[in-house]
C-alpha cells in the first residue's frame, strides 16, 4: 500500500493540517468509490495512541481495488465539531466542505456517483464518527468507534471546553441526544442493516453498556461486542471487527460477545 500526504487550503483550521491518504496496491487514479475515513484521537500527526493508518495496512480487507483510506488532522484536539464564535476551530466544516470534496474528487469523485464513505475512530473520534453519522446520514453509511465517552453531556475534560465551547453548543453534537432525534437508523423490515458499530472497552465499559442498551430501547439496530478489555489504542487489537463491519461482515447485530 501507498501513503500520499496533502496540505490543502482551508478556511476553518490555521496552518492546513495535513490529510494522509492511503492507497491499496495498483491503484488507478480516478477509481476510488469508497471511503474509509480514520479519523484521528490526537492533534495532528501525534501518535501516543499509536498509528492509525499503520494499524489500518495491517488489514487485507482494506487492500482491494477502489477502496481508499483518509486520514484528516487538526490543530486541536479532534471532537468533530464546530466552535459557536471561533472561525479557527471549525472541525467539522473543514471536515466536510475541505477534506471531503478534495480527496474525493483527486481520487475518484464524480457528479454523477456517490461514494461509500465510513467513519472509524476510538475515544474523542468514536464520538466524532458517530455525530458525524448521526448529524449527517446522507453523507456517510457507517460508523464504529471503541471505547468512547460516547454518553458525555458536559464539556469538562478531555479538552472539550476547546472546541465545544459552550453547553448550548456542545447539546447539537450529543450523541444520546442525537440518537433520540433519529429518523433514518432503522427501517419497517424485519432486521434492517445496521449502521452503527460499538466494540469493546478499556476506560469507557459504563458508556458503552448505556449507549448499547439505548439503542436497544430505541429499536436502532447495531452491531456491538462488550469486551474483552483492551487498551485505550489504536494497535490493542480491536480494529479488524470494526473495519470488517464497516466493509459488510459484520457479525450479528446486538450480539453481545464476552
Amino acid at each position: 500500500m501507498r501513503l500520499e500526504t496533502h496540505q490543502p487550503d482551508s478556511p476553518f483550521q490555521v496552518g492546513n493540517p495535513p490529510v494522509h491518504v492511503l492507497l491499496p496496491d495498483g491503484f488507478e487514479p480516478g477509481s476510488a468509490t469508497c471511503y474509509l475515513y480514520v479519523l484521528p484521537v490526537e492533534v495532528l500527526d501525534r501518535s501516543e495512541c499509536g498509528d492509525c493508518l499503520a494499524e489500518v495496512a495491517k488489514l487485507e480487507c482494506v487492500n482491494v481495488p477502489h477502496m481508499v483510506c483518509v486520514k484528516p488532522t487538526f490543530m486541536q484536539a479532534p471532537w468533530y465539531a464546530n466552535h459557536p464564535t471561533n472561525a479557527e476551530i471549525q472541525q467539522e466544516s473543514h471536515l466536510l466542505q475541505v477534506v471531503l470534496p478534495f480527496v474525493e474528487n483527486a481520487y475518484g469523485y464524480t457528479a454523477d456517483t456517490e461514494p461509500r464513505r465510513l467513519l472509524l475512530g476510538f475515544s474523542k473520534s468514536g464520538w466524532g464518527a458517530y455525530s458525524l453519522l448521526l448529524r449527517h446520514p446522507h453523507l456517510f453509511h457507517k460508523a464504529a468507534a471503541f471505547d468512547s465517552p460516547l454518553a458525555w453531556e458536559t464539556p469538562n475534560r478531555y479538552g472539550m471546553a476547546t472546541v465545544f465551547g459552550t453547553q448550548e453548543n456542545m447539546n447539537r453534537y450529543c450523541i444520546v441526544d442525537l440518537l433520540n432525534q433519529a429518523t433514518t437508523l432503522g427501517g419497517p423490515q424485519p432486521h434492517p442493516a445496521p449502521r452503527l458499530g460499538l466494540y469493546g472497552h478499556s476506560d469507557f465499559r459504563g458508556q458503552h453498556q448505556f449507549l448499547h442498551y439505548h439503542l436497544l430501547r430505541l429499536g436502532i439496530p447495531h452491531d456491538y461486542q462488550d469486551g474483552p478489555s483492551r487498551e485505550h489504542r489504536w494497535d490493542s487489537g480491536w480494529m479488524e471487527r470494526a473495519v470488517n463491519f464497516l466493509l459488510g461482515s459484520a457479525h450479528e447485530t446486538h450480539q453481545i460477545a464476552n
